[in-house]
Parts: C-alpha cells; structure tokens; sequence
C-alpha cells in the first residue's frame, strides 16, 4: 500500500495485480509505503478502515481517494495457481505438486479450503465490513494505460512499470463445468469485475457495490 500525501491518494496492493510492480515504480514518491511484509503492503479495505484510516485523519487530516486494481476473476486465481505451482528449493514442482488448475479451483471455493488455497478473493479485500466496496477509483488490470495514466496526472509525474513477480506460464486449462462452478459461487465478483470492464476500465466510487460474499 501506498499512500500519496499531496496527491490525497491510496493505493491498494491487491494481490496478483500487479501491484509489485507499481510499489516499485512509485515507492519513491510516495510518503508512506508498505512494501517489505505482506501483511503491511496487502493491506485489505476493512484493515484500513478500522486502523488505518483512522490513524491518517485523527493524526494529519488526511482522507485520501482510494485507488485499487481489479482483475478478471478467472485469471487473477490462475495467477495465485501458477505462483504456487513454480519450483521451491523442497519442491520441483512447487507447493501444489502438479495439481490440475480445476482441482485447484474446487479447492479454492471449498466450504473449508486447504492451507494452499486460501487466497482470499478480490471482492472480500476490497469490501468494508458492511459489504460496501468503499473505494473512489477501480481500474481494470487489463486496461494499465488508465491507471498509469490516472496516476501520472495526480502525481504530476511519468513512471514506468517493469514486470515484477513474475509467475511461470504454464498451461492452465479450465473446464466450462469448472469455471461455470466458480462463477456461481463468486457471482458478486464477477458482477463487480463487469461493472469495470462496461465503465470503460475505470469504475469510479465512493461506493461502488454491495456485497455480501465472505469467502
């Protein structure tokens, strides 16, 4: 997470959106950056509103616009299978030992999910403890330019982004029955990701949906 004083900008770090990339690239001009520890730098929405916020207004007066990146759903948890498929110094075949991507899945929207697969969702980590998504600015991952963009006119400055965290391309395949499965079960995600994409790739808030997903 990063917060931009002048700007009056946070931004969130949801996980596999890339958002290694664009610590990296800005860590230097913001004021306050959580970058080293993933519990500090994927700070979730409701963490924030509950300590964070709270600390940035009673302490400086601020109350930054929020700005996060959403991801097609489908690809943002094949991203989570591919990083826990790469190797390990223990494991050749990484913690998931040649899993199918469907299995991973079924695993992913369990009741009870294996220590693997409890990897959250974006929904869940970008809603507040209401279920609203309280968040002023969320852009596509698949649209960069905008956010870049975006992000060039508030800081008053250009930046380039190099790919971070890269996880290893291999084959993925999802089946219709699977996905169909996945898509019912996270349909408010899907619902919200489709808002972004018919807004043009920039949904603009301060509430952008309610939710009532926990998984």
């Amino acid at each position: 997470m990063l917060v931009f004083v002048d700007a009056n900008l946070v931004l969130f770090a949801v996980p596999k959106t890339g958002s290694t990339a664009y610590h990296m690239a800005l860590k230097g001009m913001a004021d306050i950056s959580f970058a080293r520890k993933p519990g500090y730098k994927h700070m979730a929405l409701r963490k924030y509103e509950r300590h964070f916020a709270p600390y940035l207004k009673d302490a400086h007066g601020l109350e930054p616009e929020r700005v996060a990146v959403m991801r097609d759903p489908v690809e943002q948890i094949r991203s989570w299978y591919r990083y826990r498929s790469r190797p390990t110094p223990r494991k050749e075949k990484g913690v998931l030992g040649g899993m199918s991507f469907d299995d991973f899945v079924a695993e992913v929207i369990a009741p009870k999910p294996a220590e693997f697969a409890k990897i959250g969702s974006q929904l869940t980590f970008l809603s507040s403890d209401d279920g609203a998504v309280r968040v002023d600015h969320l852009f596509a991952y698949e649209r960069p330019t905008l956010l870049r963009q975006f992000l060039t006119d508030r800081l008053g400055k250009d930046f380039e982004t190099k790919p971070k965290n890269v996880s290893p391309q291999i084959d993925a395949p999802l089946s219709a029955e699977m996905e169909a499965r996945l898509r019912a079960v996270r349909a408010e995600e899907f619902a919200l990701y489709d808002r972004i994409v018919a807004a043009d790739g920039h949904l603009r808030g301060p509430v952008i949906a309610q939710s009532g997903y926990d998984g």
